[in-house]
């Protein structure tokens, strides 16, 4: 997603522009390596990290160079600067750095919780942020999946080398230091600095409510310590239990410590409590001193935290960290394999699936969870930090094919959210936070449903789904419902009330109203497809039904999806009531009902001319989800060798890069990788709970993706060139495939999906 309330961001489209931090296209890049890599060789975490965005006005992608395994509960990441909610733990721009943290921040726009940092140090002890950061340079800067580390300069000349190695709840730190009569170590346990307030981040509850707590152990040579922050606890209800554990334990004796609080230091002080606070120790070292730092993290405990470094840090091998993870990592990459490419486009390739597997995070600790929706804790699997609004199109759908091992405990934990909170989440984080729109939880669970994932309650799905749809939240008429607002209440579908009694949602009474009528169509046509395959009827044919109310927000007139009053009039302000966008931008998002958009703009040539506007008159925002079927639409209008072209254009330089400048827009959880992945693989699912992909055009010659069960899909394209990128024939199997849509049956059950490519638009 994309900042709701900046307005140059949602109404201006800029001109890319390439810029001087790529000086080559990955089609210059040599083809050939020397030495064999494997899969994970290719990632590059770097990749999306910047801020800066590909032109003016534009966002980065967002993303950070974590070390962890997949889906991890904790993610290792060098902190290059004080993160809150629209700035990230690590900007690339950055060139300093205040310490490695445990983060649990999720993308850029959403906040971090329960963190903890450890910041290395010679010299004269200095405790704050900004007091504290060190330089480096991106030249001495070694990040993989796996491992990562820099050289902070430090007093004299001298240089600190800080190593990462990551876990799922736990990692390791390994620190080099010169000879120094003071080095130290500082730990940062809570970080509630009021100097970060803006519109996106308030610190005056937190402030008031909020104390973090550390604990020198000098008998079990451990500092341990919870921190009870939330960066976005404004947006979501209050949890008096929440706390981000953590044990810091040492491979030296603790000799010489203290404890700080904001400017106050206290030497040989045990115990802190504060707001902005933690511990140092402090030590002397020789040339090349070597510290390793162990950060067991858990939301359960202490104890918890105590058992989660037993299992999967059970003693002080660095490199022994490293491998374990690399070889996990490299399990879930080789599951897709690639060929005939160059070592630029493989690095592209592998950092977009390295991407698509840290989100939804696991949030169970061996068996038990803590839960944000009824704060408590259970037993169980489970996973946070959806990112719904942007996943549902692209990221769900890729996990089914990528990681269909764990899709049903990731419905389950929607389920439990539902039942331990009373409504599925919209964006947890890790609680409830009214950010965006849509119940986009129906859409993710009614595909898994379509597809053939049995593993959770159906009813109990049902039930919760048929909530969504039918039940407004409280307070639904007499509120507004802006992005962003002040906790009140779960904000569910803002608007349902008007949305049943008038078929769309009133732009004088509830905000982001176009969008919320169209993106409620999609979620109710969702689960209109569980109620059919449940065999209700009725709840069908109402769902529906309702799933067609997009068509009453757009105005015959001007051509465009609009707002509308109360009172059935249209807007004076024809560009109100968006989400991300404009008219342009959702005017084509009823993807559930494309052959219902098709006849309501007059039918096919009307709709596709318009289409082609869209893209030749720059309005099409590839970096922001709403849009990321819209390729696929030529497909049903009958100019699928347009989708052929754009496919081509999108998944270029112009938009994915191997560079920190590298992803066009927020990468939000894996969503603009997973869009792109499916886009290079030549097929996407424009309509989720359909079980339907559209076909579109493959960009790289060989592809084989390893399915469940044993199966194994595979994706050739004969004669594929920069010229020749246009679909001459598609086959599956051996049988052509005349409609450009495939089946998820179909692939599901592995085969060969051939493309003979053409340099002639096949345009019959």
């Amino acid at each position: 997603m994309i900042l709701n309330i900046c307005p140059k961001l949602k109404r201006k489209v800029y001109p890319f522009l390439l810029l001087s931090l790529v000086s080559v296209t990955t089609n210059a890049q040599q083809k050939t390596t020397k030495v064999k890599k494997d899969e994970v060789d290719y990632v590059n975490p770097l990749i999306g990290t910047a801020s800066t965005g590909f032109a003016k006005g534009l966002d980065g992608g967002g993303t950070m160079p974590c070390v962890n395994v997949p889906f991890a509960m904790t993610n290792f990441v060098a902190q290059t600067g004080e993160n809150k909610m629209s700035k990230m733990s690590y900007t690339y721009e950055d060139n300093s750095v205040i310490g490695l943290m445990a983060s649990h921040q999720p993308t850029v726009w959403m906040g971090d919780y329960g963190y903890v940092s450890v910041m290395p140090q010679i010299g004269n002890l200095r405790v704050l942020p900004e007091e504290r950061k060190l330089m480096f340079d991106h030249k001495d800067e070694v990040a993989k999946p796996y491992y990562y580390s820099l050289k902070l300069k430090a007093a004299n000349n001298t240089n600190i080398k800080a190593e990462i190695a990551g876990a799922n709840t736990c990692g390791m730190f390994r620190f080099t230091f010169p000879k120094a009569d003071q080095a130290h170590l500082i730990i940062q346990g809570i970080n509630l600095n009021p100097a970060l307030t803006d519109w996106a981040n308030d610190f005056k509850v937190r402030m008031k409510e909020m104390r973090g707590y550390v604990h020198v152990d000098t008998v079990n040579n451990e500092i341990t310590g919870y921190n009870p922050d939330r960066q976005s606890a404004q947006l979501g209800p209050p949890l008096k239990n929440f706390k981000g554990y953590f044990i810091i334990k040492f491979d030296k004796p603790i000799r010489s410590y203290g404890t700080w609080d904001n400017q106050t230091i206290k030497k040989k002080s045990k115990e802190q409590f504060g707001t902005r606070m933690g511990a140092y120790v402090s030590f002397k070292t020789a040339g090349s001193t070597v510290v390793k730092v162990t950060v067991a993290t858990s939301f359960i405990s202490i104890d918890q935290a105590r058992h989660n470094l037993k299992r999967e840090i059970p003693d002080w091998d660095f490199e022994k960290v490293v491998k374990s993870t690399r070889d996990n990592w490299q399990q879930q990459l080789k599951k897709v394999q690639v060929a005939d490419i160059t070592d630029g486009q493989k690095t592209i390739f592998y950092t977009a699936m390295f991407h698509t597997l840290l989100f939804p995070r696991e949030f169970s600790e061996y068996g038990r969870y803590y839960s944000a929706f009824d704060d408590k804790i259970h037993n169980g699997v489970s996973y946070n930090d959806y990112s719904l609004w942007d996943t549902f199109r692209a990221l769900h759908p890729l996990l089914i094919l990528t990681q269909p091992e764990r899709v049903n405990d990731m419905v389950k934990s929607l389920l439990q959210m539902y039942q331990e909170g009373g409504w599925m989440p919209m964006w947890p984080n890790p609680t409830y936070t009214n950010i965006m729109i849509g119940t986009h939880a129906d859409a993710v669970i009614a595909d898994a449903y379509i597809k053939g994932f049995r593993g959770y309650n159906a009813a109990l799905a049902y039930e919760a789904l048929h909530k969504d749809a039918f039940t407004a939240p409280d307070g639904d008429v007499q509120k507004k419902w802006g992005d962003r607002d002040l906790w009140t209440s779960f904000e569910a579908r803002g608007g349902l009330t008007n949305y049943h009694k008038l078929g769309y949602i009133p732009v004088d009474k509830t905000k982001e109203s176009v969008s919320r009528t169209i993106e409620y169509g999609i979620d109710d046509y969702c689960v209109a497809q569980l109620a059919k395959a449940l065999g209700k009827t009725g709840d069908y044919n109402q769902l529906m039904g309702w799933s067609k109310n997009y068509k009453n927000v757009y105005n015959t007139s001007t051509g465009f999806m609009a707002p509308r009053n109360a009172d059935g009039s249209w807007s004076a302000q024809p560009d109100s009531g968006f989400t991300e966008g404009t008219k342009w931008t959702y005017t084509f998002g009823a993807m559930h009902d494309v052959p219902g958009m098709i006849a309501l703009m007059g039918g096919e040539k009307a709709f596709a001319d318009k289409l082609t506007h869209n893209f030749n008159d720059g309005h099409y925002r590839a970096d922001n989800e709403p849009g990321h079927h819209y390729i696929y639409l030529f497909n049903y209008c009958g100019m699928p060798w347009k989708a052929q072209e754009l496919v081509r254009q999108h998944t270029s330089w112009q938009n994915f890069r191997n560079a920190p400048i590298g992803i066009n827009g927020n990468d939000d959880c894996g969503q603009t990788s997973a869009w792109y992945i499916f886009s290079t693989m030549g097929f996407y699912p424009v309509t989720p709970a359909s079980g339907l992909y559209s076909i579109g055009a493959p960009q790289f010659p060989y592809i084989a993706l390893n399915l469940q069960n044993g199966n194994k899909l595979v994706i050739k394209a004969a004669g594929l060139s920069a010229q020749n990128k246009y679909v001459k024939l598609v086959t599956f199997n051996g049988v052509p495939i005349k409609d450009h849509m495939i089946s998820h049956e179909q692939i599901s059950h592995g085969g060969t999906l051939a493309f003979t490519m053409t340099n002639i638009p096949q345009k019959d």
